[in-house]
């Protein structure tokens, strides 16, 4: 299928349409691709997609992977389970690893987009040919230094922007106008990809399951064959019957595990590009804004390529243990690879900060990453201990102080105090022995378009009517006596962790790339 860039404007009659930032690409990072058949949501992109008000269509719509089997060599010409495991180990993370088509996911990101802007800014069918970078202008965040080349519907047209993302995947033209170069080496396996509706007595055809035998190797993903495949299939199930009611969709695959190519065998691709994407975004909005300086895009290269990195790696390490012949050659029994299989599971899980907790206001069972949406807001949770303690009381004024001294520092005169940097509390007062008066204003401020109080962002660490124990301080190696202050990243990332008597140290930490208000220029709102 031929890439087909994201155009980011609105059409408009003059031949060269100026914007802040063009997108160009045709998969998840660039959030235009209609149709996929990457499928497979692992808990982090679920994270992610919760942060953005998405995670409620993504958990009714698509099918929970609870659960692996395990199934090898009986040693009589058949298949016998080994184990089965959870998929995804337990207390990584409050969300599964679903299945969920990627134009559906896609389709749940424009439609938020359009929400958002009020229209779609999405050009399909058109090609990028060439894209110049003026040298002369290329180091002024606001002037408009990348002239970008593409051709729709037969018709040639011309973009300048101030920033262009190049999303458009392994054969990136905005990658070879560049003169950029791949990096890595290739190491490739042939797999064979069917959709199908099986007919069987194959008694874990709803988990997913990986079968070894004599025949073969099998992934089972529980919602989804070449006729000349199918007695291979067959070969690979027995003793049990496996016939194909429907093929929906079939191709074989020459993975090439290459840095630049996030094409892998466990389905993180899609996963991997969505959160390249993300990764990039808030920071350039930040910049777009004026509020942060240019150079925080420079860690988008040290955070993603490293990623990409142990990715490929990893990736590799997990096609061999795939392979009949290097597992008999290194002497890895069934046992060890299922072993394997669930500690890989760490690299795939999710990395929210979660933890079930009481919502102060109202007893509502709640994780603790509900109350940091992805708005573009840092996050500063501060874990004071017992409140009804003098000395937790007055550690966590005083660190207070300090917060309110940093929320002013970044924020405008005309927005709310909490528009910037979002302040969460938890607590290790049990919710009964509290009272709204102990918890500053700042952390429950009016603000809104209504002026009313925000309650929604105190929590205690303990069991609620209907809801068992978070246990946050245990979980996260807090002293209750001590407390910690924990200052997280928009996409959820920890920065740093602090006790409460360095909470100056927070605004610090964002002079490093944040302007504060008093440095800020005049700007004005970025088209995309």
């Amino acid at each position: 299928m031929q890439e087909k860039p994201l155009g980011a404007a609105a059409a408009l009659p003059a031949p060269v349409e100026e914007v802040d930032v063009l997108i160009c690409g045709s998969g998840s990072a660039g959030l235009s691709a209609a149709h996929g058949q990457a499928d497979g949501v692992q808990c982090r992109t679920v994270e992610v997609m919760e942060s953005f008000g998405l995670s409620e269509p993504v958990l009714r719509e698509a099918y929970h992977v609870l659960e692996v089997a395990f199934w090898g060599d009986d040693g009589n010409g058949g298949i016998a389970r080994g184990n089965i495991a959870p998929d995804t180990q337990v207390g990584l993370t409050h969300l599964p690893h679903v299945i969920l088509s990627q134009g559906r996911m896609n389709d749940l990101l424009i439609q938020e987009t359009v929400r958002a802007g009020g229209e779609s800014r999405i050009r399909y069918d058109t090609e990028v040919k060439d894209i110049h970078v003026d040298p002369a202008t290329a180091n002024d965040p606001n002037a408009h230094c990348v002239t970008v080349s593409a051709v729709q519907d037969g018709v040639e047209r011309q973009y300048r922007a101030k920033y262009v993302l190049g999303c458009d995947g392994a054969h990136s033209q905005v990658r070879k106008s560049l003169g950029f170069k791949m990096v890595g080496d290739s190491s490739d396996a042939v797999w064979a990809v069917m959709d199908i509706h099986p007919k069987t007595n194959f008694p874990d055809i709803r988990k997913k399951a990986i079968l070894h035998s004599k025949a073969g190797n099998i992934m089972i993903i529980p919602a989804r064959a070449t006729p000349c495949l199918v007695p291979t299939i067959q070969d690979i199930f027995y003793p049990y019957t496996m016939e194909i009611a429907e093929t929906v969709w079939f191709s074989a695959y020459l993975i090439g595990q290459r840095r630049a190519d996030y094409f892998t065998q466990n389905n993180r691709g899609m996963n991997v590009s969505l959160q390249d994407g993300y990764n990039i975004g808030w920071k350039l909005a930040g910049v777009l804004r004026g509020e942060f300086r240019p150079e925080i895009l420079d860690t988008y290269v040290s955070e993603r390529e490293k990623t990409a990195t142990e990715l490929i790696e990893f990736d590799r390490y997990y096609t061999k243990l795939f392979n009949t012949q290097y597992r008999k050659e290194n002497n890895i029994s069934e046992d060890d690879f299922s072993k394997e299989f669930v500690k890989a599971g760490l690299y795939t899980t999710g990395l929210a900060t979660h933890s079930l907790l009481m919502r102060f206001s109202d007893a509502k069972p709640l994780q603790l990453v509900k109350a940091m949406p992805s708005d573009s807001r840092w996050n500063v949770v501060v874990f004071p201990g017992d409140l009804n303690k003098k000395e937790s009381a007055e550690r966590f004024e005083k660190a207070t102080i300090e917060l309110i001294k940093t929320a002013n520092a970044f924020t405008p005169a005309d927005k709310d105090i909490n528009s910037v940097i979002n302040p969460v509390v938890v607590l290790s007062t049990e919710r009964k022995d509290l009272s709204q008066n102990q918890i500053p204003e700042f952390y429950t401020p009016y603000c809104g378009p209504r002026n009313v109080r925000w309650l929604h962002n105190v929590f205690t660490d303990e069991a609620g009517p209907y809801s068992p124990h978070g246990h946050a301080y245990e979980k996260y190696g807090i002293d209750p006596n001590r407390g910690a202050l924990v200052i997280v990243r928009p996409d959820h990332y920890i920065s740093k962790v602090l006790p409460l008597e360095q909470a100056a140290e927070v605004k610090t930490f964002l002079e490093g790339f944040m302007i504060p208000i008093s440095q800020r220029g005049s700007h004005k709102n970025g088209k995309l």
